[in-house]
């Protein structure tokens, strides 16, 4: 089974994925859009703009299904 980072390698620009990574204050997630994987980082396009993840701080990464389309009201 390939580890976190040969997942995003092998995953095309535009999969939708989660990043889990470590930081300072212990773990963050980035749900959206892979945008750009490059040999030290990769960019998640999420609802809030785009966050770049190094790497080496990843510890875990998944495709994730489109979400389900907006409800009218």
């Amino acid at each position: 089974m390939p580890g976190p980072v040969d997942f995003l390698r092998s995953c095309e620009p535009g999969t939708r994925v989660t990043v889990r990574r470590r930081t300072d204050g212990g773990w963050a997630d980035a749900l959206g859009y892979l945008r750009e994987i490059t040999p030290t980082s990769c960019v998640v396009e999420t609802r809030r703009g785009l966050v770049r993840v190094p790497l080496d701080a990843v510890t875990h990464a998944v495709r994730v299904p489109e979400p389900p389309p907006r409800r009218r009201r």
